[in-house]
């Protein structure tokens, strides 16, 4: 049995689902393979299930904590199958959105596993689909070191979001995005937290300076944490597990929790098999997002860079439009915004401190902090943190970095900012609301520009 479709989607997470809709609306007919649920990763067991478990974790820390509001409550505990129906319940309202969607834009949702079987065609049991065009979209997986067997007490995030069960104690292995999101949670539920990083900082990837304030905080909540050692092995039993470091550090916990990232899926899909060129597993492609084979493209986690649904959304859009004709502008990755859902949540776009000084000279690059203890409303939430600035000198501004509750909701300006490249002056003129944390945003730009308000000299 043939099909033939102008464009061929194999994978229905956010890359995948993005391009279908797009392409649809652009008249074109489209096929969307998935073997799972429509969503992926991030709708099933991603970014919408981790913030709903903070969602719930930061109302115990405010039930904990609303004493010093003058509002007298009491926790009485963590009722998990509660709070997995309440998560369960937002995804399975946004997986029914989504099936709808992609019924009414007309796309062919072909459920079971595809494989590239050929230039042009994908193969779906007995149904082998043509596509004038094919997009690569198969997703990613929980990541595990060599050598570190998952199973048991050693679990992935994918475990640890089905959990009925709250640990008292934790490692977690891995302090980037993913380990910080799940120690801020666990530690609000009541769990004792240990990270372990190699690398030299928390959220590694962030500027430095939103490093440091970022372990501060955590030391100050009692997260406990070792950088800039490795792991060196673990043994379970029914009790729990006993981990060990390469410096002979050694923890006793009821759980490890590896989060050293994800890999991209594309073992087993006949993507190498058919030309398509790959690195470590990841797809190759040029800035158009097409691989080495004419007429397939890639979007997603399986493209090296930045893993965020969010990326993914984009890509397949642009995918989409590249195939119709439109032509659109090739994205830029460090203007797509990065936020850590944790308590305090961490938010940036562009260029950190140390990138910009590499890449635009060490002496042509002005930053600027601006303390979220001068911002009124930051001070009703009782949250620290600040916002940084990072400028070409004379220039515009190449990065935003902000720490502190609730930035993410922030970081709309921020990109807008470093990506329409606007001068301090161009922001510093617009009028942002008082008393609101984005509030906070404008007073960077007004010291940036020369002329602080709510700010010392």
């Amino acid at each position: 049995m043939a099909d033939a479709f102008d464009i061929v989607v194999l994978g229905g997470g956010s890359g995948g689902y993005a391009a279908a809709l797009r392409a649809a609306e652009l008249g074109k007919s489209v096929a969307l393979v998935e073997a799972d649920k429509v969503g992926g990763t991030c709708l099933h067991r991603g970014c919408i299930p981790t913030k709903a478990l903070l969602h719930a974790a930061e109302l115990a820390d405010d039930a904990r904590e609303s004493s010093k509001f003058g509002v007298h409550t009491t926790l009485d505990g963590i009722d998990m199958a509660g709070v997995n129906a309440y998560k369960d319940g937002v995804i399975g309202r946004l997986y029914k959105g989504l099936q709808g969607l992609v019924a009414s834009r007309k796309v062919e949702l072909v459920t079971g596993w595809g494989t590239l079987t050929g230039p042009r065609t994908v193969q779906v049991g007995d149904r082998t689909l043509t596509g004038e065009n094919v997009v690569l979209a198969s997703g990613s997986y929980a990541r595990t070191l060599p050598g570190l067997e998952i199973g048991g007490r050693v679990i992935t995030s994918d475990q640890a979001l089905q959990l009925d069960w709250i640990p008292r104690r934790a490692v977690i292995l891995g302090g980037g995005v993913i380990g910080s999101e799940f120690a801020s949670v666990w530690r609000s539920f009541g769990a004792e937290v240990t990270i372990v990083e190699a690398l030299p900082h928390l959220v590694p990837n962030e500027d430095e300076a939103v490093c440091k304030a970022f372990e501060r905080a955590f030391r100050k909540r009692g997260i406990a944490f070792n950088v800039g050692v490795r792991f060196a092995g673990v043994t379970q039993s029914d009790e729990g597990v006993h981990v060990w470091l390469e410096d002979g550090t050694a923890f006793d916990a009821d759980l490890l929790l590896v989060a050293v990232g994800r890999g991209p899926a594309t073992s087993g899909l006949g993507f190498e098999e058919q030309g398509v060129r790959m690195d470590r597993g990841f797809v190759l492609t040029d800035e158009r997002l097409a691989t080495s084979v004419p007429g397939i493209y890639a979007v997603g986690d399986i493209v090296p860079g930045l893993q965020l649904a969010h990326r993914g959304f984009a890509q397949g859009i642009f995918v989409a439009e590249e195939i119709a004709g439109l032509a659109p502008a090739a994205i830029v990755e460090s203007g797509i915004p990065r936020v850590t859902y944790s308590m305090p949540e961490v938010a940036s776009v562009g260029l950190n401190e140390s990138r910009a000084r590499e890449v635009y000279g060490a002496d042509a690059i002005e930053t600027v902090e601006y303390n979220l203890g001068g911002n009124g409303k930051s001070q009703i939430l009782g949250t620290q943190g600040f916002v940084k600035l990072v400028r070409q000198t004379g220039g515009p501004v190449v990065g935003v970095h902000m720490i502190g509750a609730r930035v993410g909701e922030l970081v709309g300006e921020a990109q807008l900012v470093v990506n329409w490249e606007a001068y301090p002056d161009d922001v510093a003129s617009l009028i942002h609301a008082h008393p609101t944390q984005n509030e906070a945003f404008g007073e960077a730009f007004l010291a940036l520009a020369g002329k602080p308000l709510h700010a010392h000299h």
